[in-house]
């Protein structure tokens, strides 16, 4: 099964930003309930991603209300991507490797499409084996055919 299966809840959860976006904008957007931010350049191509520990770890060095840390100073910049072309088991293989909970996805510009969450993964990993269980159990058990 391709990524691309998973688009239209990956769009849902897409939020981005400017690089030059202010880190607290940020911050209100994760606050929001988002928990990946991608950071876009001017041109709209993924430059890389902020979380809540991105923005937690600059804000503790920050003073009172002072921080105007633009969002490309604190952003992921070595970001892992997948494309709507990519297999599904492999791309659940890399975010289990690497701990990861969400995945940016972008298309062949490097814009982003959506963010793939390894939740909605897992369901749908799941359910495609338990449907390959019922349809070889059938097959086992001569259920359907004659």
């Amino acid at each position: 099964m391709l990524v691309e299966r998973l688009l239209p809840g990956a769009r849902e959860r897409l939020v981005t930003i400017g690089s030059d976006a202010p880190l607290m904008e940020a911050a209100k957007l994760l606050r929001a309930g988002t928990d990946l931010i991608v950071v876009c350049n001017p041109a709209g191509r993924l430059t890389g991603v902020i979380t809540k520990t991105d923005v937690v770890g600059q804000i503790s060095h920050c003073q009172g209300s002072s921080c105007v840390t633009p969002a490309a100073i604190v952003m992921t910049r070595d970001v892992v991507i997948c494309h709507p072309g990519d297999w599904l088991n492999d791309i659940w293989s890399t975010m289990k490797e690497r701990g990861l909970k969400n995945i940016p996805v972008t298309d062949a510009e490097a814009r982003p499409v959506g963010v793939l969450n390894a939740r909605d993964a897992l369901q749908v990993l799941l359910k495609e084996v338990e449907n390959e269980e019922s349809l070889l159990r059938d097959y086992v058990m001569n259920v359907g055919y004659q």
